[in-house]
């Protein structure tokens, strides 16, 4: 069985091509590793090989990598044959067979000749495959407007014939668009900011804040786990979490209470920010979406980006809850984020926060809070953990 992989975006990068297409390479094959599966490239165009006959775990393992990989557009399990004629419609007569069997019951043949030695125009093979498979299964109709399957033949360097075609998640292959920290919580929206960065090419490390015994160990598992989902898609990723107790502590015993949450957050984006250097990451990525809590009124944004060393993405700023969890939904964080278990920002939220902090006062009460000695300890005795496990 050979799996013909397809990519869109990329073949709008010019020159830039052949370099996204290596690092999308390399993710796959990191995907498949294990896997007994068999990378080539050619033309435009991923060929994932498996040994035949393939197994149906040998299957679903490829189609699993495919269907999580940022940069490909979709894939087809395909019939691969010498390129006559003969041999291009057995092979739709086969592949016509296996829709009807799935119970499709019209049909139309699309035809791609990019080799245009093959004496066969595109317009030619489907009339002389449609014929064919018309002939070999008479209760299978034609419909060139709304069939119920398409039989597709691709004449490359080998002909390629294929019924069902699957969609990626497009986007840009992951390690094309630099390294970022993500400020990973428990909740819904972390996880699908980070996400949405790698869709956009961003390779992703992340930051956990954990603040025991005020948030449990099971607080901390959930955001492992997380981890682990979202390196599903960027095919490693590394986890740092980093016992913010003393700091919350500080700011909980110094500082007004209204103002918690602002000074929690501009903490954690300059904890981030010097763990990222350390990570050589060029940005953070936040899950904030504009005036959805206290914390994320423009002002208060504001006042959190003040303590940044980088750029900040905020690819949900935008999008209201439901657009949110549906996307979370989608790509199966979900459960693991509505699990019962705080984490420190839920459990350190003042009863009636100050919303729109002005930047001069806030960075006066900042400062008197002197933060940065307890930073560095907990960055220094933070715990590292890679695909679930610790490093």
């Amino acid at each position: 069985m050979t799996y013909l992989v397809k990519l869109g975006e990329l073949s709008l990068k010019g020159g830039n091509k052949a370099g996204f297409e290596k690092i999308l390479a390399r993710n796959v094959a990191a995907a498949l590793r294990g896997s007994g599966a068999q990378l080539t490239t050619h033309d435009g165009r991923f060929y994932i090989t498996c040994k035949e006959p393939a197994s149906a775990e040998a299957a679903e393992r490829i189609e699993d990598a495919l269907a999580h990989l940022p940069g490909i557009t979709g894939w087809a399990a395909s019939r691969k044959t010498e390129k006559t004629i003969d041999n291009v419609l057995a092979a739709c007569v086969e592949e016509a067979r296996l829709c009807f069997e799935n119970g499709a019951r019209s049909f139309k043949v699309e035809s791609r000749r990019t080799d245009k030695s093959f004496p066969f125009r595109s317009y030619e093979i489907n009339c002389r495959a449609g014929d064919a498979v018309a002939e070999a299964i008479p209760s299978f109709k034609v419909d060139v407007r709304h069939p119920d399957a398409v039989i597709s033949v691709e004449i490359r360097e080998k002909a390629f014939i294929y019924g069902y075609e699957k969609k990626g998640l497009r986007g840009l292959p992951v390690g094309t668009a630099g390294r970022g920290l993500l400020l990973l919580s428990g909740g819904i929206d972390s996880p699908v900011a980070g996400f949405m960065m790698a869709l956009r090419g961003m390779n992703l490390a992340a930051i956990y804040f954990h603040a025991y015994p005020y948030t449990s160990n099971e607080a901390k598992q959930k955001v492992i786990t997380l981890a682990g989902i979202l390196a599903r898609y960027t095919t490693n990723l590394k986890l740092f979490v980093i016992s913010f107790t003393a700091v919350e502590q500080r700011i909980k015993e110094k500082a007004p209470e209204a103002w918690a949450t602002v000074l929690l957050r501009m903490a954690m984006m300059e904890c981030a920010s010097m763990s990222a250097r350390r990570a050589k990451c060029k940005a953070l990525i936040t899950g904030e979406s504009l005036s959805q809590v206290a914390s994320q009124t423009v002002e208060n944004i504001r006042c959190a980006e003040s303590r940044a060393a980088f750029s900040v993405f905020r690819p949900l700023i935008g999008m209201d809850k439901e657009d949110i969890t549906r996307k979370a939904i989608s790509i199966g964080t979900y459960q693991t984020s509505i699990l019962p278990y705080e984490d420190c920002c839920t459990l350190f939220s003042p009863q009636h926060p100050i919303l729109r902090a002005p930047l001069a006062e806030a960075s006066a009460l900042y400062e008197s809070l002197d933060l940065q000695p307890l930073m560095r300890e907990a960055i220094l005795s933070g715990e590292v953990y890679r695909q679930g496990y610790a490093i």
